[in-house]
């Protein structure tokens, strides 16, 4: 089988054929599988009126227990602070969030989400997995856990060298 990456290979090794390429094969395939998936998940949620990075930071909030400051949601979400703050400001008209000063220290805000919030991103996140299973589904058991062993070994490494 054939996938868009090896036409890509193949057309480097016509126009470089001194390169080696071989990271192409995992990288290319990733970033391409991450744009059919997020295209995906994106159509799942324009029903919703949400786009992927405004249900990630939901999402992020919902598993911190409900509420999480910015600051912490710009490092798990890789995101600039500016970038988390037009999304909260986007979420906090329509519902979803509120913003709430800590009585500790006036300088930190927490996110919380409403129970609007909570109640869309528990109807929207099995059918976000669903999109994600239906990408998977020529994969058995076995291939899925192999596949997510490796990639968690790729994202440890990358992860550790932008650290």
């Amino acid at each position: 089988m054939s996938d868009l990456v090896d036409t890509i290979i193949g057309q480097w090794r016509d126009v470089r054929p001194d390169l080696d390429t071989e990271p192409i094969s995992v990288v290319g395939r990733v970033l391409r599988l991450a744009s059919l998936v997020r295209k995906a998940t994106e159509e799942v949620l324009a029903e919703s009126g949400l786009n992927r990075p405004e249900f990630d930071l939901l999402c992020a909030v919902r598993r911190g227990g409900d509420t999480m400051t910015p600051s912490r949601i710009s490092r798990e979400e890789l995101s600039s602070g500016a970038a988390v703050t037009k999304r909260l400001e986007r979420l906090t008209d329509l519902g979803l969030v509120v913003r709430e000063r800590s009585n500790r220290d006036r300088r930190v805000t927490h996110i919380r989400l409403t129970e609007h919030g909570r109640s869309t991103v528990d109807t929207l996140l099995p059918k976000q997995i669903d999109a994600e299973r239906a990408v998977l589904a020529d994969l058995t058991d076995r291939q899925r856990a192999h596949l997510a062993n490796l990639l968690s070994t790729a994202l440890a490494t990358a992860e550790h060298r932008a650290s």
